[in-house]
């Protein structure tokens, strides 16, 4: 019966993958006939940090090698090395910049440490690159990258912030390693116990997870995102607050994936790993830490009722949700969010 059900989902998976496939293969058509080929499949490569990333009141680059993957791993650290640790776990498609706020405001408390997560930016991606690597970037790979992380920053637990793909990650090590994490803040992304189980009892949201699927297609998402010089980069982005991210923001966030020799399906295979690994039952888990999520109320991707009933899992639960606020809630409203975590950490 397990297996029945398996063939089930990967044949529906496929199906709205392909779907989806043929709508963005349609309008990439468009794109070319409106733009050309040059210039549509054309993108500018980006050897050297822009002046963004290289500012140093945002903190000082560093870099550790992970021991079970050999992975060197590129971080920005601001605050002294004898305060606690505050671990930063940005999203998709992003890096550590998007954590620019929280490093300047934490950074008197806590030493706070924003790392770009396996594959992205200037830490290392595992081989092979491209569709075929995926199982590299399982959620077991992904959670062992954070234990490994806190002790090579020298730390035994930290105060674990997150959002999006960064959320996934950070429950799971709460979950499987509760003695690693002390506070949990995770933004606009669900407890993994609740997320399937809203989707396929909503549509509304199934259809706002349309590119998961498209990602599950080999090639065609990479030539999706690399079009018109990483412009649907910028989409995945976007806030409501105007001037949020700025187009200097955007050359931070499009050397990610511009990088001369970078892997650009890393990104992308971790949906891939997160569809094709079988899925965890949660139920009986606990979140044993106090635990914060900040929700942005205008997320185009990841609808607000997904927070409904995650207090079953987490005891010790707060709920903030910020009126207004883009699915990047901590770029969007940063001096709402800077205040509804220092408000919660002094409780």
């Amino acid at each position: 019966m397990g297996l029945f059900i398996n063939i089930v989902q990967s044949v529906t998976t496929l199906a709205i993958a392909s779907f989806y496939g043929s709508l963005v293969l349609f309008d990439m058509v468009l794109g070319v006939i409106r733009h050309g080929p040059g210039a549509f499949f054309g993108y500018k490569v980006r050897p050297d940090r822009p002046k963004c990333l290289a500012d140093p009141d945002l903190g000082t680059h560093g870099y550790v090698r992970l021991e079970s993957s050999g992975l060197r791993f590129h971080y920005v650290a601001a605050g002294e090395r004898d305060k606690p640790l505050m671990l930063c776990l940005h999203g998709f498609p992003e890096c550590w910049y998007s954590w620019r706020h929280q490093l300047k405001e934490f950074r008197n408390s806590y030493r706070v440490v924003a790392p770009d997560l396996r594959g992205y930016g200037e830490t290392e991606s595992p081989q092979p690159f491209g569709y075929r690597g995926w199982p590299n970037f399982s959620l077991a790979h992904l959670a062992n990258d954070v234990r490994e992380l806190i002790e090579a920053l020298g730390y035994s637990s930290c105060t674990l912030v997150a959002h999006d793909w960064g959320g996934i990650i950070a429950w799971r090590v709460a979950i499987d390693r509760p003695d690693l994490v002390d506070r949990l803040i995770v933004m606009n992304n669900p407890h993994p116990g609740l997320y399937m189980k809203y989707m396929t009892a909503h549509f509304s949201q199934l259809r706002r997870s349309w590119y998961m699927f498209l990602f599950q297609l080999p090639w065609l998402p990479e030539i999706f995102l690399k079009s018109l010089d990483f412009e649907y980069v910028n989409a995945f982005m976007s806030c409501k607050r105007h001037g949020a991210i700025t187009d200097e923001d955007f050359e931070g966030f499009k050397y990610t994936f511009a990088r001369p020799g970078v892997n650009m399906s890393a990104a992308i295979n971790y949906y891939r790993a997160g569809m094709k690994m079988p899925p965890r039952c949660y139920k009986g888990t606990k979140v044993t830490c106090p635990t914060l999520q900040i929700w942005g109320d205008q997320d185009e991707f990841l609808e607000v009722g997904l927070t409904e009933g995650t207090g079953k899992f987490v005891p010790d639960f707060t709920l903030k949700v910020v009126p207004g606020a883009s699915h990047c809630v901590q770029q969007d409203q940063p001096t709402v969010v800077n205040g509804i975590i220092r408000d919660w950490l002094e409780e």
